[in-house]
């Protein structure tokens, strides 16, 4: 079994879990508060496994099944046999990044609780354009772009909703695991920044 299928797996198990089980929803469950004020900095990892429905559930694991399964294939190449656990601590580092900055932004917000998987989806996502940039993305399987303009719209479009504040969805953790894929992904890997830069300099909109 691929370490993508894995994570995939015991994500689904532990949400269906923790979704009929709402005292271990509340143990696990990103509180920055409770991370902050009582150390539960374990929050920041379990939080990830964590989601609220089966369409927020169904929406990650089949983002990171189409994209994590290219980015282990490519760390495959890389590193060869620990192309598998490259890809999960890049994964697991991609969630916890990406809470930081809700952590301190919400730190002194006992009401406050985030979970699930996008921000490292997002991280795993981007590292994907970085390499194919011009493949198309699709969202709801109708409006297609190249990875690189998809990527730049969704960058702006959650900066703007995190600062706006409304709504659900933490878009911080959506901004910021991108970033954090980007980043994490030119250093281990340095050669996909010229390759990138060169790709997109290639393409034309006719």
């Amino acid at each position: 079994m691929s370490i993508t299928i894995a994570i995939i797996v015991i994500t689904v198990i532990i949400s269906l879990w923790a979704m009929r089980n709402p005292s271990l929803m509340d143990r696990w469950v990103m509180n920055p508060y409770k991370v902050a004020h009582q150390g539960q900095y374990y929050r920041l990892i379990t939080s990830g496994f964590l989601h609220a429905d089966f369409g927020h559930l169904f929406f990650n694991m089949f983002s990171f099944w189409i994209f994590g399964g290219l980015i282990e294939r490519i760390f495959l190449g890389l590193f060869g046999t620990s192309g598998g656990l490259f890809l999960l601590a890049f994964y697991i580092a991609g969630i916890i990044v990406s809470d930081i900055p809700t952590l301190l932004k919400h730190r002194n917000n006992s009401r406050y609780n985030s979970l699930g998987a996008s921000g490292g989806v997002s991280s795993i996502i981007f590292a994907a354009i970085l390499f194919f940039p011009l493949q198309d993305l699709c969202l709801y399987g109708i409006f297609c772009l190249p990875g690189f303009i998809f990527g730049i719209l969704y960058l702006i479009y959650s900066y703007y909703e995190s600062r706006r504040g409304a709504g659900f969805i933490n878009h911080d953790a959506h901004f910021y695991g991108a970033l954090f894929g980007v980043l994490c992904m030119a250093i281990v890997y340095p050669p996909v920044i010229p390759s990138f830069v060169e790709q997109i300099a290639g393409w034309r909109l006719f």
